[in-house]
């Protein structure tokens, strides 16, 4: 019997609205970088308007967004691996994004757990780095939920630990369709709380954050803690947490 979404068709005939908030983390280091070698604000500024013009180009559609909004979406230099809802290589871009803070925290936990697993002989940090949070707002009339029939059947598709062909195959399909944003569960987060994939950026409502946060995030051998400030919070993430990849449950935590 074939998959009920396995068509075009099929797919855009559950698109439904969606509005509301995202949050995404990034390094906190975008602008402490180039301080560090200008002398003041004048030519920081130049420096970095001469660092823009050497990356790759922006859709038209991106025009006017914040660049922490729009910078998954430059195209011109290959994507290097593949993700769970883009492919490798000149690829559209994707921004991944998810609807609580603390499940953007367990992603970003992941994946530099996931370059400490495959780089044995790297020491643990021996202080925290620091990154921000920042919220997105979204609305659409083309999203799908993957966490809601006809998809929800797939489950075991779309939240595979390692395997992601069936999700960029969805995603394929989700652009033919006109579908812009991917409503899914998290597979880094314990609790499977939701992430969303935005496939183009005319998603954002406003063409700046909403709300930013500053976290800092120490990897030791017991995991990883987020802690931060404003509000105050704490979480983490201990040896166990990740382990159901086996890619983290081979990682060496002492070093």
């Amino acid at each position: 019997m074939s998959s009920p979404i396995s068509t075009p068709a099929a797919l855009s005939s559950s698109r439904r609205r969606a509005a509301g908030r995202c949050w995404r983390i990034v390094e906190a280091q975008h602008k402490v970088s180039t301080a560090k070698i200008t002398d003041n604000a004048a030519e920081q500024r130049i420096l970095e308007d001469l660092i823009e013009e050497t990356k790759p180009n922006l859709p038209p559609e991106c025009a006017g967004l914040n660049f922490l909004l729009s910078t998954p979406f430059r195209y011109g230099a290959p994507y290097p691996h593949g993700s769970r809802f883009r492919r490798a290589g000149r690829t559209p871009g994707v921004f991944y994004a998810s609807e609580h803070v603390d499940t953007a925290i367990a992603e970003l936990c992941f994946g530099r757990l996931l370059f400490f697993a495959d780089s044995p002989d790297t020491k643990w940090p021996t202080s925290a780095g620091e990154f921000t949070a920042f919220a997105a707002e979204y609305e659409t009339r083309n999203a799908i939920d993957l966490t809601l029939a006809p998809f929800r059947a797939r489950s075991k598709d779309w939240m595979h630990l390692t395997r992601y062909d069936a999700c960029q195959n969805l995603a394929d399909m989700a652009r033919q369709e006109g579908i812009d944003m991917i409503r899914y569960a998290s597979v880094r987060d314990p609790q499977h709380k939701l992430n969303l994939a935005l496939l183009t950026c005319t998603v954002f409502a406003r063409h700046e954050p909403v709300d930013r946060q500053t976290w800092r995030i120490l990897f030791g051998r017991n995991g990883a803690r987020a802690l931060c400030e404003m509000p105050e919070g704490t979480i983490d993430f201990g040896r166990e947490a990740f382990e159901p990849d086996p890619r983290i449950k081979g990682l060496r935590w002492e070093r």
